[in-house]
């Protein structure tokens, strides 16, 4: 298949989507959802061991593309629940569900629901000059893909209830030391470093990632002692693979490992 809306290759395992309609902001339309949900399913059948998502130009995306025609007010209004339904709730579950690492390489802007995409990945990492915005407020909204969920258990119920009732943009680097994403580089350096996390998490023990994050991410459903047997479970899956037995050696004999992602 051939893209229109965003940029796909997989190489050295590692995977990079790009969302590319830099004139409207990498807003998402009805195509784009498409595109990006095709080349999500390319990367169960591919050797990619990380993904990198990030925007082309100079935002990271806008959200939605009010202009869409599929979600432009009419006579009787619009449901825009039917969108969440068929776009929005699939790509954040697929994103969150996906058996790798995801870094949202966060290049300029991202307000709407591609901040909340961006808070759907595992790791954020944000170029000092970008920002993130809940826009919804300023159109009568909620916030959408996952940001009533995510916010307030990445920043607490107050900053989350600022950030959506205000709508006010928030600088990457307050969004680091609020705990909100994981890192702020200079813009000079945020390429290099997302490259070389990417690098490292594409040669990393790929099923014991996916399975922590797995873990980590269903924790907040469970009590202690069913996240200790969630815990327990996944020692024993994972105690016999061959990253493990290859971590073990490598440690034995004081070299680096040599995951294979199995």
């Amino acid at each position: 298949m051939s893209y229109e809306t965003i940029l796909f290759s997989i190489g050295a395992g590692i995977g990079r989507l790009t969302l590319n309609r830099p004139d409207k902001l990498n807003s998402f339309n009805s195509q784009m959802h498409g595109e990006v949900q095709h080349a999500l399913g390319r990367l169960a059948s591919g050797d990619a061991r990380v993904l990198v998502l990030t925007g082309a130009g100079r935002g990271f995306c806008a959200g939605q593309d009010l202009g869409d025609r599929a979600i432009a007010p009419g006579g009787e209004g619009v449901d825009l629940g039917d969108s969440i339904e068929r776009h929005y709730k699939p790509l954040v579950l697929a994103l969150q569900g996906l058996p790798m690492p995801v870094i949202a390489a966060v290049n300029g802007v991202a307000a709407g629901a591609g901040a909340n995409i961006a808070l759907a990945c595992d790791l954020v990492i944000a170029a000092r000059s970008a920002s993130f915005v809940q826009a919804f407020s300023k159109l009568g909204l909620i916030p959408d893909s996952g940001g009533t969920w995510s916010l307030p258990r990445l920043v607490g119920n107050a900053r989350a209830l600022g950030l959506t009732l205000l709508g006010n943009k928030l600088p990457a680097e307050q969004a680091a030391a609020w705990g909100m994403i994981w890192q702020c580089v200079d813009d000079a350096l945020f390429e290099a470093t997302v490259d070389a996390l990417a690098k490292q998490l594409a040669v990393a023990p790929t099923r014991g990632l996916a399975i922590t994050k797995a873990a980590i991410r269903g924790s907040w459903q469970r009590s202690l002692a069913e996240q200790l047997d969630v815990e327990r479970d996944a020692q024993r899956e994972l105690g016999r693979s061959a990253d493990y037995a290859e971590g073990v050696a490598a440690f034995g004999e004081k070299r680096a490992p040599n995951f294979k992602g199995r």
